[in-house]
């Protein structure tokens, strides 16, 4: 056959496997995306939304809304916000949402401006605007991809075609693209319309229902180094435009002046003319809430209220009610109601603090939708309630860190919330939250779990804080190394610099040892109670770093602008005592004594300022590491990954912008593959990347998962485990295709994957509430074709007794037990439930309370053969139990023997069902025609004699009253429900059957063995009568369909 054109395409031909190549000597492998295609994300949860700064309703569909989130993507709700669904998965390819707007003239109209305007430390930049012709279904890019981030979207109240965008820019730098835009072709072309600096944008923009020529533009200086935060300056304010946008005024007419910082601006539908402005002065007092009634000619300072004000400048948004001049909204840690025409403000209650979005149903003010740093939440009735946040996977996580248990549990600390631990794989009950639980510390920290105990965890948080819990005892304590409060005081004059992020390790060699980073590494040897710094500085002491950040107007010092810190930290797994340490100002170092000693090992090509976010440890080779390093606080997108091979005295760089990660996407995390040296992993800003050559090259891996910041990454037990910036966790179960990948499968017709254990378990899904992804049941297998399949194939697989346990094919065939596989040219993926085939049961029988799918397989070493053609191949397949159960195998192995009895039983049952029934149909259909045929009319009464002695014996077997589910409440079961009931207890018992399990059984079987004696009877005799009196006529004999059931032997011919 001809290998098709996607097959693997390497330099050579058969190369030697990565892991086989001589460090820093791999020659560059790629596979196409069809090896590999089968493999796919799913996400975990928590179901426990992140922060949303972009909200909007259509106001005559009252209960649908859009929402986005700052790296979540865009969201729809048609039920006022009991479910959410993704709707520009796979199409808006950034994560991080900052305005959206549904056209008032076409709701199937809908803009996204992408990139938040609500600027923390950790802010997703976007690339530019999108549009929605219907609704949301399908999303086309229109432009300003170098907007940055995007505050707001106007669209012209009656042509949807007309729209104005507020664009604050690249928040890292100076940037040329800051200003308000327009487009008159719906997005096609854009022009700018307002511009005042490289340094001041638009963050706000309102239109004037009324008069949509009428426009207030917010602009506000605003930029973020990793040190700091500017906040205003001279040049913001307001700005109007009368006439479309064409011409632009700034305001003043007792507006502040001066140094002012971020600005809301809000148009009262109700009363035209009436504006008001929500800003942040360098001067106390000068600040809060300003009132026009003359279209901003002239203003009232209506509020000072500092609730208002306090960090401004990620707050200060305001909202005019749609239909009373005097009602107005503002949001801040709150949201907040004026009735008096913004003097006074009163805090309505919702479900999460740090308030950012808000609509107001223009027909109806009473619906709301609004977005905070917990996600987002409709109200019916003005705010007196509001939905759930529990539904929207939107969680932010800065890290990610795994424990021991089966399934092992996920663990990271979520930005705006608290620290979480989830189960990587449903475990049963009620809704999925009765199973999270907080691990202490913060929203920003790292989290080690003790491997020993995984009810003893360290979880950190902003200045310094570490907690030590002991679930089991109920009690955690904090352990920060010197309790400082962090508020106000210079980082000159802290005297641990411990980062927003600061890393907590356990030594991977003697759990006792932790580790905590400051601008120093910490040690504790007992739970932290007293700790050694065992370091020097291992950052450049830049002084020039150390002001209190922030300004001119407002500081912002809750950690995540600490500079000069150590920001990564990692303990050899080979070699006890081995330290390496990077710094967010670009150092790394590393001791190989303790800490006694540390060497300088910083890339000669580091750049200057690069944040070593992760050290990766080759689990393969001492002396191996990986970093990824970033640079986009100071404006530089590129991506940065470097390994070394010999401790740091060289490092090779593996991303320059053209070996597969784009150049603007900047990575976060690399990890090694334990089970295939080579096999890396990348998590950058857009998504997901892996290498099959040591990072020589690099190819996309995002598959199924949404395009989302990529935080970090586990390689665990075959999984991968993904932390995300505004997605939640995501696992990809089972990579061991990527581990057996070669050029050689590829070039076969057919391959067969050695699969990974399997385990017999217990674990369950959920009743209510959104539940996250359950894995492949029992054994996930994986076949390679190479080609579309016109023939049949099929996977059979045996147990340790040479019986076939299932069978898969994409021709299964007519009347078997056959699973139907799809299959498709490339990698394909599915999955045996750890079940025999089912009991072959009367067509239409209905059981009360009993479980009618295959027996559960015990455990052993099965054999999966493929078969394509000619091809036969064949691969072993251990079935484990749950590793947390004690019953012994033979006890499970006596479990499956009993369903097996059982099931024999029931299948007997039922085949005495269908010889009745079919004799019975038989004997009326021809007595009635050789009565018609003029033959003796007794014979119509012998067959309504034979009839009803069938009837009773299938009386006794079979309910033939159950036509639905509980009509067994009715019409009392009969024997074989009764078999199928005792099936069903045993199993699900996952032991040895009890006695009582035993005896039943005997006792059924007793009365099985009745019944048909009782059938055997009536075929022998009174059947083997009925067709001697049809001797002379000229109709068939009666067949029985299944011969030796309740025959007493007899043939299916007499």
């Amino acid at each position: 056959m001809c290998m098709p054109r996607w097959m693997v395409w390497m330099v050579g031909c058969l190369l030697a496997l990565p892991g086989q190549a001589e460090p820093g000597q791999a020659q560059p492998v790629t596979f196409e995306p069809p090896a590999y295609q089968a493999l796919t994300y799913r996400l975990i949860g928590p179901y426990r939304g992140g922060r949303v700064t972009a909200v909007a309703g259509i106001p005559d569909q009252p209960f649908t809304f859009f929402m986005g989130a700052t790296g979540g993507g865009v969201w729809k709700t048609q039920d006022a916000g009991q479910t959410w669904h993704p709707v520009a998965d796979g199409q808006i390819t950034v994560g991080s949402i900052g305005a959206i707007t549904v056209a008032p003239s076409d709701a199937n109209v809908v803009y996204v401006g992408t990139g938040s305007a609500c600027p923390r430390g950790n802010v997703s930049h976007g690339n530019g605007l999108y549009r929605s012709t219907d609704g949301g279904q399908t999303w086309q890019h229109i432009g300003l991809e170098d907007a940055g981030l995007i505050g707001r979207i106007q669209v012209h109240p009656r042509d949807p075609d007309r729209v104005y965008a507020a664009v604050l820019g690249n928040i890292f730098g100076p940037s040329a693209t800051r200003g308000v835009y327009r487009s008159t072709d719906g997005g096609a072309s854009w022009e700018r319309v307002l511009f005042v600096s490289d340094s001041t944008g638009a963050v706000d923009l309102a239109m004037d229902p009324t008069n949509p020529r009428i426009l207030y533009a917010g602009m506000w200086r605003a930029e973020r180094k990793p040190w700091t935060l500017i906040d205003g300056g001279a040049e913001g304010g307001v700005w109007k435009s009368t006439d479309g946008g064409d011409t632009w005024t700034k305001l003043g007419g007792g507006l502040p002046e001066g140094l002012v910082g971020r600005v809301g601006v809000a148009v009262s539908p109700a009363q035209p003319g009436r504006v008001w402005v929500l800003q942040e002065h360098a001067e106390k007092g000068r600040g809060g809430v300003f009132r026009s009634d003359d279209g901003g000619r002239t203003w009232q300072h209506v509020s000072k209220d500092r609730k208002l004000l306090q960090r401004a400048w990620y707050y200060s948004h305001i909202y005019a009610d749609p239909q009373d001049p005097n009602t107005v909204y503002a949001q801040n840690t709150s949201l907040y109601k004026s009735v008096d025409a913004g003097v006074t403000w009163e805090r309505i209650p919702t479900p999460h603090g740090d308030d950012h979005a808000l609509w107001i149903n223009p027909h109806n003010p009473q619906i709301l939708i609004e977005g905070n740093d917990g996600g987002v939440n409709v109200s019916l009735n003005g705010g007196a309630s509001w939905s759930t946040q529990f539904n929207q996977p939107t969680a932010e996580f800065y890290r990610v860190t795994v424990d021991t248990q089966f399934p092992y549990r996920v663990y990271g600390a979520q930005q705006d919330n608290t620290t979480i631990s989830v189960p990587s794989h449903p475990t049963g009950g009620i809704t999925p939250e009765q199973h999270w639980y907080a691990v202490g510390g913060g929203e920003s920290g790292h989290i080690a779990v003790d491997p020993r105990n995984p009810d003893l965890v360290y979880a950190g948080n902003y200045i310094g804080q570490i907690t030590r819990l002991d679930r089991r005892q109920g009690r955690g304590r904090n352990i920060v190394a010197y309790p400082q409060m962090h508020d106000g005081v210079a980082p000159r004059d802290i005297r641990y610099r411990f980062q927003w992020n600061a890393p907590i390790r356990l030594s991977p060699h003697d759990p006792d040892v932790l580790y905590h980073a400051s601008q120093y590494v910490h040690r504790s040897t007992d739970g932290g109670q007293t700790w050694e710094i065992i370091s020097p500085d291992l950052t450049t002491k830049n002084d020039a770093y150390h002001d209190i950040p922030g300004g001119p107007i407002q500081h912002d010092h809750t950690g995540v602008e600490l500079y000069t810190t150590i920001f990564a930290l990692e303990e050899s797994p080979h070699t006890p005592g081995e330290l390496w340490a990077g710094s967010d100002d670009g150092l790394v170092h590393l001791t190989r004594d303790n800490g006694r000693t540390w060497q300088p090992i910083t890339p000669r090509q580091m750049p200057e300022g690069g944040t070593v976010n992760t050290i990766e440890l080759s689990p393969h080779r001492p002396g191996k590491a990986y970093l990824a390093v970033y640079r986009y606080r100071e404006n530089d997108f590129r991506p940065y990954v470097f390994r070394t091979t010999d401790y740091g005295a060289s490092w090779t760089v593996l991303t320059d912008g053209t070996n597969g990660i784009p150049a603007d996407h900047f990575v976060r995390v690399v990890r090694e593959d334990p089970d295939r040296e080579g096999l890396l992993y990348a998590g950058t800003e857009f998504g997901m990347y892996v290498s099959f050559d040591d990072g020589e090259t690099w190819q996309p891996f995002q598959q199924n998962l949404p395009h989302t910041p990529i935080t970090d990454l586990k390689v665990y037990r075959g999984d991968l485990v993904v932390a995300t910036q505004g997605r939640s966790f995501w696992i990809l179960d089972d990579l061991s295709p990527l581990h057996q990948l070669t050029p050689a499968i590829l070039q076969a017709e057919a391959h067969l994957f050695a699969p990974r254990p399997a385990y017999r378990t217990q674990l369950g899904s959920f009743r209510a509430g959104a539940a996250p992804e359950a894995p492949p049941k029992g054994a996930i297998l994986y076949v390679h074709l190479r080609e579309q399949p016109t023939e049949r194939v099929t996977v059979e697989i045996r147990d340790p007794a040479g019986r076939t346990a299932a069978v898969f094919s994409n021709q299964p065939a007519e009347d078997s037990d056959e699973r139907k596989l799809e299959l498709k040219a490339g990698l394909n993926r599915f999955n045996w439930d750890l079940t025999y085939a089912p009991p072959d049961l009367v067509e239409g029988a209905i059981m009360s309370l009993a479980y009618t799918g295959g027996p559960s397989a015990p455990p052993g070493t099965y054999t999966v053969r493929l078969t394509v053609g000619d091809v036969v191949q064949e691969q072993p397949l251990v079935v484990a139990k749950d590793p947390r159960w004690d019953v012994p195998d033979a006890d499970l192995q006596a479990q499956f023997e009993l369903t097996q009895a059982i099931l024999a039983k029931l299948n007997e049952t039922h085949d005495a069902v269908e010889n009745i029934r079919a004799v019975r149909e038989q004997v009326r259909t021809i007595a009635r025609r050789a009565v018609r045929a003029g033959y003796d009319s007794t014979l119509v009464a012998a067959a309504d004699d034979l009839a009803a002695k069938l009837t009773a014996i299938e009386a006794d077997l079979i309910q033939a009253k159950h036509e639905a589910g509980q009509d067994p409440i009715n019409f009392p079961p009969r024997l074989d429900d009764q078999f199928a009931y005792l099936y069903t207890v045993v199993n699900f018992q996952d032991a040895r059957p009890t006695a009582g399990a035993y005896e039943r059984f005997r006792d059924l079987e007793a009365e099985l063995d009745e019944h048909l004696a009782r059938l055997a009877g009536v075929m022998q005799d009174d059947l083997a009568a009925f067709n001697q009196r049809l001797s002379g006529a000229e109709v068939p004999r009666i067949i029985v369909p299944v011969p030796g059931v309740g025959t007493g032997g007899a043939s299916d011919d007499r």
